[in-house]
């Protein structure tokens, strides 16, 4: 079974795409350090209207996990994510964010604690009220376990716990990665007590909200997509729904400056015109160039190499290790834990950065592709493609 391997030369150079036979690479990639690339979790979806995780991991320079007993020390910790984005002080005091991704993973709880003691973070447990899995029409019987999207799934919940650690977390698991299941799994996590925001790290290609938006109109609850991992591609379902918050990817790395940090466009940032979808109203005046709807609408680290977390995930149905994970699913809960932090997120939570852009740190440079609009993916001041508005420099933006 073949996967899709993407590289970056240290983050910013083009995008690579060779085949993968098991874990072999077929071909020599570009490195970031060291002989070490980015690799997807998740198998790619071949069938229609079905989504692909967009987790990617370090794997070395022969295609095999860069695993480890111990966080690896490149990757980015709670401390270094809260830090980044201004949020220490923040609390999301009781709110709820809710994780959708498909098929099942037993050990999620387990892992969740060991990320979470190994960083200093309070305990979220079942038992404490902190955590909840259920299935997509909110049951207890779950899904068949899949290593790659219970992968996708220790991202995500570690990402949440980073950047919200008070935050309540539901894992919502749909029974497939067909845009059906997970769009049932994203209304049962919209019926859910306390839940202010829904993150969705997956997607497959364009489609429209005359089919599938009444999975993801919710307002009142901040819905966040990723916007995909390859670059200027065009829409992205649900990202480019106008009823979600479509979020791109940055390389994050330290810097000696008033922040401590800089950001550049990820070269692997999805963006992109809907050929489907109505354009946001709220961002009419920010020179998308589309004229439908446009993504990204705001971002956050993606890089796995610069910026990607250190994670304690899955290598099969009984272990788990520590790895270094990016993509856009990465960013995806990263703004959905901002949303929980805000405590803001009347009516379409997707209108709300447009307002606030002075609460957001602006990504100016880099570049995801060729494209014929220059701000689909070129970074520039104000809105661009792979970036969107910016990123969060607190949560006044959400």
């Amino acid at each position: 079974m073949k996967q899709r391997i993407l590289v970056s030369a240290l983050g910013v150079g083009a995008l690579a795409v060779a085949g993968l036979t098991s874990q072999a690479a077929t071909a020599a990639p570009t490195p970031y350090t060291a002989g070490k690339h980015a690799a997807q979790v998740c198998t790619n979806a071949t069938a229609p209207h079905t989504a692909s995780c967009h987790a990617l991991k370090l794997v070395d320079a022969k295609g095999k996990s860069v695993t480890s007993a111990s966080p690896p020390a490149t990757g980015l910790t709670p401390t270094g994510l809260r830090d980044a984005y201004k949020l220490n002080g923040l609390n999301a005091n009781g709110r709820t964010v809710a994780i959708v991704d498909a098929y099942g993973y037993p050990n999620l709880e387990r892992d969740l604690g060991v990320y979470r003691s190994q960083f200093g973070l309070s305990a979220c447990t079942i038992a404490n009220g902190c955590l909840r899995i259920i299935s997509q029409t909110g049951g207890s019987s779950l899904p068949a376990f899949n290593v790659g999207w219970a992968g996708e799934q220790a991202l995500d919940v570690d990402a949440v716990s980073a950047a919200a650690p008070d935050a309540k977390i539901v894992v919502v698991q749909a029974k497939s990665a067909s845009f059906a299941d997970l769009g049932a799994a994203v209304v049962t996590a919209a019926k859910q007590p306390g839940v202010v925001a829904i993150s969705n790290s997956y997607g497959g290609g364009d489609a429209s909200d005359a089919t599938y938006g009444t999975y993801y109109n919710h307002p009142g609850i901040a819905v966040t997509a990723s916007t995909g991992d390859d670059g200027y591609q065009g829409g992205s379902y649900p990202a480019s729904s106008s009823y979600t918050t479509a979020v791109g990817g940055t390389s994050l790395v330290s810097a000696s400056n008033s922040r401590g940090w800089s950001e550049s466009v990820w070269s692997g940032a999805g963006s992109g015109c809907s050929t489907y979808n109505t354009a946001l109203s709220a961002a009419s005046t920010f020179g998308t160039g589309c004229s439908k709807r446009a993504m990204a609408d705001v971002s956050a680290a993606a890089d796995p190499g610069k910026g990607g977390m250190a994670i304690y995930y899955p290598t099969s149905r009984t272990a788990s290790t520590w790895a270094q994970f990016g993509g856009t699913s990465e960013a995806a809960p990263i703004i959905a834990s901002v949303y929980a932090l805000s405590g803001n997120t009347a009516g379409y939570a997707n209108a709300l950065p447009y307002a606030h852009t002075s609460s957001l740190f602006d990504v100016t440079t880099g570049s995801n592709g060729s494209c014929p609009t220059t701000q689909w993916c070129n970074a520039r001041t104000g809105w661009d493609g792979p970036t969107g508005l910016g990123t969060p420099n607190g949560a006044g933006a959400f």
